[in-house]
């Protein structure tokens, strides 16, 4: 299999060659890792592989019957959430570097029993707590349309691979916008789905909450729509759940609306933040559009607080990486220091010390109240359309903070009374949040979200236009994705150069 003709398949295409048997699992792996040793050097997306396990599992014939979903199609893992027994598992954390997993996710496990081969893990922040991909563990990861930028976070390694043709799916999660964002800076779609969708744990009933949940990054619709029909499922262990969807993902794409659609949208940041010209450009690119076919369109703004709901999933944050090091400190038996972890897990961990019960109660109320807003809102509106990103990705380095800085943010955290700490984080946070706003909500009220790549700025870098919808009603952000994929809106990798022959990044030759 040539280079060229592995990078034009996608994941459903790839299964249904293998499923033929027009194509072999061995021809698969091998062009992913020689396209992989190509690039790799250049984003530094991986945190390590599989390769030697993986050729000597696809030596081995696998009777299956019927033919699998995605029988011989290639995923990186995300690091951290998407574990597999006895592999690294470092959650770009310094920390955790000699970390070896000691149990596969169940959500790795219903991967590979549809016939994924998991090639390894990819890069990401540390404990995924940012939208840029930079660890002090495994350095800056690049984004494969300029090298300059960030793919983003905290699924940037994914983006990355997926962006530059080493795979056509990679394993991702979205906490706060985690798949959305590098699916926006990187020209893919990424899926948010409904709250309690996708598998958690084992020995796990809620990631964040509820905020986090685990699912994909992908070129195409189609397989992000085949693999939530596979993946959905409901867990007695979990703490979150929602019916199944009684039909198949990549079927209800296919249909048409039954009727025009109600939709409201907003070029605003709900934060109070500027939003470049490129992101409005690009939301009214698909509200011109959605017009066109006869949908109703107008501009409406639920009545939220945007930043109190901030304040209120940064204090979620503050607790949650307050626990962990508590743990880390019984299993190692030692104080963890500023110098044992990054500076934003340092200052949530000082500030969560000083969370009390109460204030950690109110502030996960408050993400109801704002669930109850959304749904009163999507009694009107079918679909909430918002930027994915306020501008397209930052620069390598723009939004790690200086060692001044640092310094600076930890003198602050350290003088400041409890009630005061919060505004702390916030502040230390703003630079990024100044990015990225308009995802957040989503994954405190539940919903299911789409980032979909139908704009491209002038000065080359894809940006997403998000779609939002009320819980459970993921088929409707997978229809019209499917629609705007057929149009000459979507960027896709139109422009990318990893996919231009003629570049001098390309791998293809």
């Amino acid at each position: 299999m040539k280079l060229s003709e592995y990078i034009a398949l996608d994941g459903t295409e790839i299964s249904t060659l293998m499923n033929k048997k027009e194509i072999t699992r061995e021809e698969v792996v091998k062009a992913s890792y020689t396209l992989l040793d190509k690039v790799n050097d250049q984003l530094n997306a991986v945190t390590h592989t599989r390769k030697e396990k993986v050729i000597e599992e696809v030596s081995v014939p696998v009777p299956h019957y019927p033919p699998r979903e995605f029988n011989g199609v290639p995923i990186f893992l995300k690091d951290g959430s998407q574990s597999i027994a006895g592999e690294p598992s470092t959650s770009g954390a310094n920390i955790f570097k000699e970390t070896i997993a000691s149990e596969t996710s169940n959500f790795v496990k219903k991967i590979q029993q549809v016939g994924f081969l998991p090639l390894g893990h990819s890069t990401t922040p540390e404990f995924a707590l940012k939208n840029i991909t930079e660890s002090k563990l495994h350095g800056p990861t690049r984004n494969p349309w300029n090298h300059t930028f960030s793919p983003g976070g905290s699924s940037g390694g994914a983006a990355a691979l997926v962006a530059s043709g080493v795979v056509p799916i990679a394993g991702a999660s979205d906490g706060g916008g985690s798949i959305r964002i590098p699916a926006s800076f990187t020209g893919l779609f990424g899926l948010k789905p409904t709250r309690g969708r996708t598998p958690v744990g084992p020995g796990v009933g809620r990631q964040w909450h509820g905020a986090a949940i685990d699912f994909v990054l992908s070129r195409t619709v189609r397989d992000s729509a085949r693999l939530l029909t596979i993946m959905q499922t409901v867990q007695q262990e979990a703490a979150f759940q929602t019916p199944l969807f009684p039909n198949r993902y990549e079927w209800a794409m296919e249909e048409p609306f039954k009727r025009p659609l109600k939709i409201g949208f907003t070029t605003e940041s709900p934060v109070g933040t500027p939003v470049s010209d490129e992101a409005k450009k690009a939301v009214h690119k698909v509200i011109t559009w959605l017009e066109e076919q006869g949908h109703s369109v107008e501009q409406s703004i639920p009545d939220i607080d945007g930043v109190q709901l901030m304040r209120d999933y940064y204090l979620m944050n503050s607790g949650e990486i307050s626990a962990l090091t508590y743990q880390l400190e019984k299993i190692h038996n030692e104080k963890l220091t500023s110098d044992d972890i990054e500076i934003e897990t340092w200052l949530l961990h000082e500030a969560g010390q000083n969370v009390s019960a109460a204030q950690f109660s109110l502030s996960l109320a408050s993400w109801d109240k704002a669930a109850l807003k959304m749904a009163k809102y999507h009694e009107k509106y079918d679909l909430y359309i918002t930027a994915a990103t306020a501008y397209p990705a930052p620069k390598i380095g723009e939004l790690t903070h200086s060692k001044e800085r640092e310094v600076e943010l930890l003198e602050q955290i350290q003088t400041e009374i409890p009630e005061k700490q919060q505004e702390v984080i916030y502040e230390m946070f703003l630079p990024s949040l100044t990015y990225t706003p308009f995802t957040q909500l989503a994954n405190l009220t539940g919903q299911p979200a789409v980032s979909v790549p139908v704009h491209l700025t002038e000065s080359g870098l894809p940006l997403g236009v998000q779609i939002m919808a009320a819980k459970g009603n993921d088929h409707q952000l997978l229809r019209l994705a499917y629609q705007l994929e057929d149009t000459g809106l979507w960027v896709g990798m139109k422009g990318n150069p990893y996919f231009d022959s003629s570049s001098t990044f390309a791998p293809m030759k």
